[in-house]
């Protein structure tokens, strides 16, 4: 299609809306209805769930900076980064989320800590991108607010690629799109039992990001990796535990307790050794890592930055067929 992104002087145009629209409804539906069922979700749960406890921990603690879109807590012995957008959906990830996440890693990196706990407030981990605060700035203009984009998501995949301590993230619930493909770039990954993981890049007419195009293969297969990539295959969290994109599956009743458990024994360890085991693992990766970054976010510039409107096939699958 090749219909433009004209403004009418009043606001967002017909075809920007219907688009925005489109994506809202395959997103959602991609989610399971999420939103729709958060509340009944959480009120409903008997085993304090994870949620709400780290909103308990994390509030009753003095040592917690609270930015607006993330919780910081510093530990004895780590950093706790709770993602809690308040400026998205589903803690979805814009340019400011992006960098917040950034300066929290980046102080973690410089003090204490001998690692880092990443993990996200509310019955969701992360949306990945998010698609609806991007499309409302094409308005403004199309190249520049592609190549602001695609900058952000390149930044925020090196932040993960130079980051030198163990990055342990705990996921609570859905994993999408970038919030999924940036979990093999962190050292261990930890999924309560109900979570699931999803890259429906071509459903929302984009390509791949966060070097899933080099770790997704890596860990799981050429075979398993196109499924996600191409097809944008949902794993339950014990699939993705057999495919090695997630270390260990925890009972949701006990998520919490065991996450904290297994962290207290790394914090255990020599802060030096551990550092020194991750850079052993991970440096004939760096470069590599870099490399496949930038050339992911170059070609998503083009696609955004394409005058062909770039437009999802939820008209057709709607983010439920397991094909594209």
């Amino acid at each position: 299609m090749t219909t433009g992104l004209a403004v009418n002087g009043k606001g967002i145009s017909p075809f920007l809306g219907a688009l925005m629209a489109n994506m809202m409804t395959s997103l959602q539906t991609s989610a399971t209805g999420i939103t729709a069922g958060k509340r009944k979700f959480i009120e409903d749960r008997r085993d304090q769930p994870f949620d709400k406890l780290l909103r308990l921990h994390v509030w009753q603690t003095e040592s917690t900076s609270r930015y607006r879109d993330i919780m910081v807590r510093k530990q004895d012995g780590f950093t706790h980064i709770l993602l809690s957008t308040k400026s998205s959906e589903n803690n979805s990830l814009n340019p400011e989320v992006m960098k917040k996440l950034q300066s929290a890693l980046s102080m973690a990196g410089a003090d204490g800590s001998k690692l880092v706990l990443l993990c996200a407030v509310g019955s969701v981990f992360c949306c990945g991108l998010d698609l609806v605060y991007f499309i409302r700035r094409l308005t403004d203009d199309r190249k520049r607010e592609s190549a602001r984009m695609a900058e952000a998501i390149r930044s925020f995949g090196n932040t993960f690629i130079q980051f030198t301590k163990p990055i342990i993230v705990a996921v609570n619930g859905p994993a999408i799109g970038l919030g999924a493909s940036i979990l093999p770039l962190c050292d261990l990954v930890w999924a309560n039992e109900k979570a699931w993981f999803q890259t429906p890049y071509t459903t929302f007419g984009q390509s791949p990001d966060g070097c899933s195009t080099v770790m997704f293969p890596k860990v799981m297969g050429g075979a398993s990796a196109n499924e996600m990539l191409l097809c944008g295959r949902k794993l339950t969290a014990q699939e993705a535990c057999v495919k090695g994109l997630v270390s260990r599956v925890f009972w949701p009743g006990t998520f919490t307790q065991d996450v904290m458990d297994c962290i207290k024994e790394l914090d255990s360890c020599n802060p030096v050794v551990l550092e020194e085991s991750k850079t052993l693992g991970r440096c004939n990766m760096r470069l590599e890592l870099e490399q496949a970054n930038e050339r992911e976010c170059e070609v998503l510039k083009k696609i955004w930055g394409s005058r062909r409107a770039w437009i999802p096939c939820s008209s057709t699958c709607r983010g439920r067929s397991m094909s594209c």
